[in-house]
């Protein structure tokens, strides 16, 4: 990921609380916008690299039944 981006995104949601951190989310998913999508794996990354292994699991447990696959966590 290119590192001027993943700095802005964090930079742009430092200070922001719960409220501007959804409402950046909710911008992103709605505007349909590819642009958009490396601001969302950034936060993605964050929330990967802050979960434990239990969340991990459930986090691709979402992402695969969300999919309509039916892969099993191993």
């Amino acid at each position: 990921m290119n590192p001027a981006l993943k700095h802005s995104v964090l930079s742009n949601l430092d200070e922001c609380g719960f409220d501007e951190v959804l409402e950046t989310i909710l911008d992103a998913v709605e505007s349909g916008e590819e642009e958009t999508l490396p601001g969302l794996g950034v936060l993605f990354e964050i929330l990967w690299v802050a979960s434990n292994e239990g969340d991990r699991q459930a986090i691709v447990s979402k992402i695969v039944s969300a999919l309509g696959t039916k892969a099993q966590p191993q």
